[in-house]
Formats: C-alpha cells, sequence, structure tokens
C-alpha cells in the first residue's frame, strides 16, 4: 500500500484558522454549515475555584484544620468549666455549714455563752445525726447494742418537745429546729458515754457525774429554745421536760 499515490482527499479541506469544509459528491449539494474546532486548556493546567462555583449554593471556604486538632474558635469547653468554677461548694449544696456547727456545738459546751438567733434557726440534722451515732459507738464499746432505743427514745422526746413548746410560744416553732437542739445538747451524754468506756459508773462518782451531764444537757438545751424562740423568763418549764429526757439517756448510759 506504500506504492499507491497519494490521494486527495475528497471530502473536506482545512484551511490554516482550524476549519474545515465538507463537500458532498459530485451532484449533491455542499454541507451547509461550517464547523469551527477550537482549542481547549491543557490538563496540566491548574483549575481555579471558580470552575466549580454553582451560584444556586453559597461558596464554602476551606477547611485549613486538622481531623484531631480541634479548631480555635471552640468555646464550649470553656464555658463549662467557667460554670463549673462558679457552682457552690459540696458542703453549702448538701446544707452543711461547717461554721454555724461549731459555734452550736460552742454554745452547747458553754451554756452562759450568748449565741445569734439567725445560727439557731438554721434546721442543721448533721451534727444531731453524728452525736448519735457516737453515742451509739461509744455504748457498743461498753458491750451494750443500744441504737434502737436511741432512735425511738430520740423521735419520741423530738415530738414531745415540740408539742410542749407549740403550745408555749406564740410564734410558732420548727420540728427541724426541736431535732437539731434536742440533737447537739446530747454531747454532754456523749461524753459520759465516753468515760463509762474507761470507768464504771455504777457507783456514787458515777451518779454524780450523770447528774452533772444531766444538768448540763437541760440547762444547754432550755438555753438555746429560749434564745431561738425568743421566749424570756419561761427557761426553768423548758429545763425540767430537758431534763426528763436526757435523763432516759443517762440511764441507758449506766445500766
Amino acid at each position: 500500500m506504500s506504492g499507491l499515490p497519494p490521494q486527495q482527499n475528497e471530502w473536506y479541506t482545512g484551511t490554516q484558522d482550524g476549519s474545515y469544509q465538507f463537500y458532498m459528491g459530485e451532484g449533491e449539494q455542499d454541507f451547509p454549515q461550517q464547523l469551527n474546532f477550537q482549542s481547549f486548556q491543557g490538563e496540566n493546567q491548574p483549575v481555579s475555584q471558580s470552575d466549580y462555583y454553582n451560584p444556586g449554593y453559597p461558596a464554602q471556604t476551606e477547611y485549613t484544620g486538622k481531623i484531631f486538632t480541634p479548631s480555635a474558635t471552640y468555646s464550649q469547653p470553656d464555658q463549662k468549666s467557667q460554670d463549673f468554677e462558679d457552682e457552690p461548694p459540696l458542703l453549702e449544696e448538701l446544707g452543711i455549714n461547717p461554721d454555724h456547727i461549731f459555734q452550736k456545738t460552742m454554745a452547747v459546751l458553754n451554756p452562759f455563752r450568748s449565741t445569734d438567733m439567725t445560727i439557731l434557726q438554721d434546721t442543721d440534722l448533721a451534727g444531731p445525726l453524728v452525736f448519735c451515732l457516737a453515742f451509739g459507738a461509744l455504748l457498743l464499746l461498753s458491750g451494750k447494742v443500744h441504737f434502737s432505743y436511741i432512735y425511738g427514745l430520740g423521735v419520741l422526746g423530738c415530738i414531745g418537745i415540740y408539742m410542749l413548746l407549740s403550745l408555749m410560744t406564740q410564734t410558732g416553732v420548727s420540728f427541724g429546729v426541736v431535732i437539731t437542739v434536742l440533737g447537739y445538747c446530747l454531747l454532754p451524754i456523749v461524753i459520759l458515754a465516753g468515760i463509762n468506756v474507761v470507768f464504771s459508773l455504777q457507783g456514787v462518782a458515777g451518779n454524780v457525774l450523770s447528774g452533772l451531764a444531766i444538768l448540763w444537757c437541760s440547762l444547754s438545751s432550755s438555753k438555746l429554745f429560749v434564745t431561738a424562740l425568743s421566749m424570756d423568763h419561761q427557761q426553768p418549764l423548758i429545763a425540767y421536760p430537758c431534763a426528763l429526757l436526757y435523763g432516759v439517756f443517762a440511764l441507758i448510759t449506766i445500766f
């Protein structure tokens, strides 16, 4: 086939501007349309972002961060840390005020000490619960399991004192205040139970110490009730039923 003479193509002719004209056979009309082939960008030419821009959607910015590295504008952990710093202490959320507990304890240890009325209005049950558990634990060291007696007599005594104070005062009394005062004033009986672990109270010395502990408890509780309820000149009337209640606890301690 290399020996054949070159023949001119009869169907199209090309021009220098890149256009081509097509011709039909003899007796037929020329092809009416002239086709122009234009050049396009090369494959190695970089494509800009505007070539992919779709006017129907908003333009998106390029993500310059890393997958495992959070962005600096993420402020949620800082907000949580600030909220954690602004939270009140755990003891305050539980209603436990160590300063009030200390002042109430000192008021019981010193019955002649002046006490603020607002402190006594704070219904704190942490101190009474601790003193009751300490009282039962010291009795347990003495070989006496009297936890049920302590709780039973304590509840009945609080109910009786609450009914008595409700009749004696005009402003009314809260049941939480009664439990708080009677629980804190159990501290001298707890000290008596601690002495009973080392020495026996069944004797003259034991009776004297028990009488002093009962007098101490009744004097402290009546002083706190008078201060909290503004009951002037009624302390002896309140001290007598309180002495009866703490006398029962003293009998549990001795026998």
